[in-house]
């Protein structure tokens, strides 16, 4: 990096984040290869099986591997940079790849909030119109309800890394395992009012469509309260949308907390800990609590395995 006036033009950032790990760097690297693994497999696995059975090309499961994908696209953006720091002795990124690090993480975790809302409005639509589902939930719509989360995501997330990028730093320590927003900007040197803005635009939007969420819930479960049969379809396909909800909702919020307000004073395991917790637990209990708990996909992904149990025997 170049000074000039007290500030510096970064071109590549360090990560502090692995000081206490390095000495259990094999450790750490088989669990992490492990776990991202297991995301690739039970999230590819619920998409495949979307994908592959026509009776599944429904609204409800076209926005369920909206949801998976999400959850790829984010872990992709951490877990492959991550394995490499392990096996490295300097663990740094250039000043490109931090903002696009930060881009791709945040922004599928937003999404994926964005998802469950629009998923929650589909729920809303089938359980207390019925009659009127197939004519609201007509192909324009739901590929309109597809592209949204993505899109409104993107836009909002490309003015944060634009502003981002055109502050002045006065240093190039990240105290993490990866890049954020925010870690970025506590080096800025210059004004980030901008930056704050933009920040609670993020939040709001966040916020907004997680009340959409809990106001549908709320609606739909005094609605189902008077019926038997909509109180078991209620239970079949919502209570996951709810799972994954508080998975989501609570990971990311413990994670902005904590970046901006968590103590210096903790233990750097704990700080790891808080920092990759959303990116580990949300993208693998996602799919199994869908996978587990809806009939059709459940059945599908069983008749999968038993064909395919069957052709090995007689390959025997």
């Amino acid at each position: 990096m170049t000074f000039s006036d007290n500030a510096s033009t970064v071109t590549w950032f360090t990560l502090s984040g692995f000081d206490e790990m390095m000495g259990h760097r094999a450790t750490f690297f088989s669990l992490t290869l492990l776990c991202y693994c297991a995301i690739i497999l039970v999230n590819v696995a619920l998409i495949l099986t979307i994908v592959l059975d026509e009776n599944l090309h429904e609204p409800m499961y076209i926005f369920l591997c909206n949801l998976c994908i999400s959850g790829l696209f984010g872990t992709t953006g951490f877990y492959p940079k991550f394995l490499f720091d392990l096996l490295s002795h300097l663990q740094v990124i250039s000043y490109a790849g931090c903002l696009i690090q930060t881009f791709v993480i945040y922004s599928s975790s937003c999404a994926d909030v964005v998802i469950l809302a629009v998923m929650a409005y589909d729920r809303y639509v089938a359980i207390c119109t019925p009659l009127e589902y197939h004519s609201v939930m007509i192909k324009q719509r739901v590929t309109v309800l597809v592209y949204y989360p993505w899109l409104s995501i993107f836009c909002l997330f490309s003015v944060g890394i634009v502003i981002t990028s055109r502050v002045r730093l006065c240093g190039s320590h990240i105290e993490k395992l990866y890049c954020t927003n925010w870690s970025i900007v506590k080096l800025s040197c210059s004004s980030i009012t901008a930056n704050n803005i933009i920040g609670y635009i993020g939040i709001l939007f966040y916020v907004a469509h997680i009340i959409l969420i809990v106001c549908s819930y709320a609606y739909l479960t005094r609605s189902c309260l008077n019926s038997i049969e909509d109180r078991g379809k209620f239970m079949q396909t919502c209570m996951p949308h709810l799972l994954s909800l508080i998975n989501v909702a609570v990971a990311l919020l413990f994670d902005v907390l904590y970046s901006r307000y968590g103590s210096a004073d903790t233990s750097q395991n704990f700080q790891n800990f808080m920092a990759v917790q959303f990116l580990v637990i949300p993208p693998i209990l996602n799919p199994l609590v869908y996978g587990l708990k809806l009939k059709q996909i459940r059945n599908r992904i069983l008749s999968f395995c038993m064909i395919s149990t069957k052709k090995k025997k007689s390959l025997m």
